[in-house]
């Protein structure tokens, strides 16, 4: 008998799967595009899109951005970002784990799934709390498949990726929280995600 699919939106963190060939390849949502003059994010009741904050300056992402389903980051992305940069009391950011998917084509929309292709990462921390950005090719991409590892993204654009991080939280006059300790390569992002997935499981672990 055949199968009919569920008639009910799959909630964008729970409902779908991070993908079997994680974390070589991964399906991400995607929340905000660079057109996005407001930031988009998931609303973890529900699953919809909400409006968190509008651009407050110029600030614009240069890359899709959103998330990885089934992914939290927690004891052990906080215990592996202390492993990897020496620091103490760094604990996760209690979200799931961030991406940014680079891609030469224009899409003009969030609230969309993609099959992205970790090659790298960004390791930020944000007032004591590790927050991971991966970063990633879209798959398939005619342009940039040729990058397969952080190694050959130009300069520049893991410049625009630092600089806007590192400043669209902040205001003027304001001390900076954010810093990046580290641009890290494709190996490092798997390992993030992997811990990512693990504390995921555990947060579920006993609700189901």
């Amino acid at each position: 008998m055949k199968t009919l699919p569920s008639p009910y939106k799959a909630h964008p963190w729970h409902g779908i799967k991070i993908g079997d060939q994680s974390p070589v390849i991964v399906t991400a949502f995607i929340e905000v595009v660079p057109t996005d003059t407001v930031k988009y994010e998931i609303d973890k009741t529900s699953g919809y899109l909400k409006v968190d904050r509008p651009q407050k300056f110029s600030n614009i992402i240069p890359a899709l951005y959103g998330f990885l389903p089934q992914t939290y980051c927690d004891t052990k992305v906080g215990a592996y970002c202390m492993e990897q940069t020496g620091r103490s009391n760094i604990v996760g950011d209690h979200d799931p784990l961030d991406i940014c998917v680079l891609t030469e084509r224009t899409i003009m929309h969030g609230d969309l799934l993609v099959q992205a292709i970790p090659i790298g990462g960004l390791r930020l921390i944000d007032g004591g709390e590790a927050d991971d950005k991966i970063i990633a090719i879209l798959k398939d991409d005619e342009v940039y498949h040729t990058w397969k590892d952080i190694g050959d993204v130009p300069l520049s654009i893991i410049n625009r990726l630092k600089h806007y991080f590192l400043t669209y939280k902040q205001l003027p006059g304001e001390t900076p929280k954010c810093e990046i300790t580290h641009v890290y390569d494709k190996q490092e992002a798997y390992e993030v995600i992997r811990h990512s997935q693990s504390d995921y499981a555990a947060l579920m672990s006993g609700r189901v």
